[in-house]
């Protein structure tokens, strides 16, 4: 590893550099995680907003196959270290789910 600092991508707000130039190792590395989850989180959004329906088959604007009503949202479950989108709504007092993707890859 050089000693020299890494140079900031141009991608970045200035401000943002700054900040961070004066994060500690550990605030750093926490900043990564959340950057990552939010990235994940709105490259979702972008999916669902484009109504590619990855991961899911059927009609409407947004991939909801016809059996998930509109009301449904998405939710992330952890499944033996692995992340899956699901749709998942209320009738009732049930709580119902219907698989929707993978977090990571397969998309």
């Amino acid at each position: 590893m050089s000693d020299d600092p890494p140079t900031p991508p141009v991608a970045i707000p200035d401000d943002l550099c700054e900040t961070l130039e004066d994060c500690t190792p550990t605030q750093l590395r926490e900043a990564a995680k959340y950057a990552e989850k939010l990235a994940e989180l709105r490259e979702r959004d972008e999916r669902l907003d484009a109504g590619d329906g990855s991961g899911a088959a059927g009609p409407g604007s947004d991939g909801r196959p016809a059996a998930v009503p509109t009301k449904a949202s998405i939710t992330t479950k952890t499944i033996n270290e692995n992340q899956y989108y699901y749709w998942q709504w209320r009738e009732g007092d049930e709580i119902h789910s219907k698989y929707h993707g993978p977090v990571h890859g397969g998309e």
